[in-house]
């Protein structure tokens, strides 16, 4: 068995020709195909307006931006996240307030509810490794609080809550195209998606040096704007986003067939369909098991060893806090390899070579 990835981006012809018109085209940035990208994606995600931006980081920074929230309102958000989902927060003078997970790894609500205080404006929960977070609980101590909610969805394109596409579900929501994800732009880009014509609206022109038409600037914006062979990229996955989750889905139930009963595999929340942006299993020993696999040639990540209300520059800021679901979970989790075009071989190998060392 050769080397086995952690994740592989997809590829297509279509791709490759589609990147060479736009080259020949000669439009570079926020052009034809930016705009069928973002109505592309709006119609696919069910919501009025997407934004497209150099990344989910700059979209919802943006977005928290055009909301004009009082400075120094409290945004609660999961700590086991990548650690952009707290930077925009902090660079609009808003204060990060970390809850801890429940059983999918997502916020957990009971944990939500107990951390809002007078000062709370909003909630970002996760749908963290392609599962939709416990919506319906977020969403109604939301409404009882008064407070808005912009859904993290940087891993979960195409994943479902209730039968509806996850981003679709609240006032706003993030999206990220990174190489590893679901839907890739090879390269860094995202975007927000939204139904108030108004918020994109201001979000398209702070993305684009605060400007409405050409020549005229009518406030103090940014430079984080999308490209056009991107877009073109972005487009074909597009397409085939939901066979290639699809996939996603099969390798996972082999993989829990497999390992179901040796490790902790992945609780499917009864309400969500899950898009497995990663495949996380619980496991002791984790960082042994890892250099293990690694001898074998199977590659493995920790999303996240150290989890953002941990890290230096959020103590530093805000201080210490104890979320203890959180801080077992980051010793013991361990993704495996997840990808549309892992192969059955590749599984079974990795799954044999997991149960091999948990019988040690």
């Amino acid at each position: 068995m050769g080397k086995i990835p952690l994740s592989k981006v997809y590829e297509s012809d279509e791709i490759r020709n589609n990147v060479l018109k736009v080259i020949g085209s000669g439009n570079f940035i926020l052009g034809p195909e930016s705009e069928s990208f973002e109505k592309e994606l709006a119609d696919y995600l069910g919501v009025k307006r997407f934004v497209l931006s150099n990344s989910w980081t700059s979209g919802v920074h943006l977005l928290l931006k055009a909301m004009n929230i009082k400075e120094g309102s409290e945004i609660l958000l999961p700590s086991l996240t990548a650690f952009p989902s707290v930077e925009p927060i902090c660079h609009v003078g808003l204060k990060p307030v970390f809850v801890d997970i429940d059983e999918t790894y997502c916020m957990d609500p009971v944990d939500l509810r107990n951390k809002i205080t007078s000062k709370s404006a909003g909630i970002l929960p996760v749908h963290l490794y392609g599962q939709a977070a416990n919506m319906r609980e977020i969403m109604n101590i939301a409404e009882e609080k008064g407070l808005f909610i912009i859904e993290d969805c940087a891993q979960s394109i195409g994943a479902k809550y209730n039968g509806k596409r996850v981003g679709s579900l609240t006032i706003a929501s993030g999206f990220s195209f990174y190489p590893s994800k679901n839907l890739t732009v090879y390269g860094d880009g995202g975007g927000i998606a939204t139904n108030d014509d108004s918020l994109a609206d201001e979000v398209a022109a702070l993305r684009n040096h605060g400007r409405k038409s050409k020549f005229l600037n009518d406030e103090i914006g940014f430079n984080m704007r999308f490209n056009e062979i991107q877009a073109a990229v972005g487009r074909c996955q597009l397409k085939v986003i939901d066979e290639l989750n699809g996939k996603r889905r099969k390798h996972a139930e082999r993989y829990s067939s497999l390992l179901g009963g040796t490790v902790k595999t992945p609780e499917i929340r009864e309400s969500a369909e899950h898009v497995f942006h990663m495949y996380v299993i619980e496991v002791d020993r984790r960082d042994e098991l890892r250099d293990f696999l690694k001898n074998k040639g199977v590659g493995t990540g920790i999303h996240y060893p150290v989890p953002v209300h941990k890290q230096p520059a959020v103590t530093n800021l805000f201080g210490d806090v104890s979320l203890p679901k959180t801080e077992k979970a980051v010793g013991r989790i361990l993704s495996l390899p997840m990808f549309p075009d892992l192969s059955e071989k590749e599984i079974d190998f990795t799954a044999e070579s997991v149960r091999e060392f948990i019988g040690r």
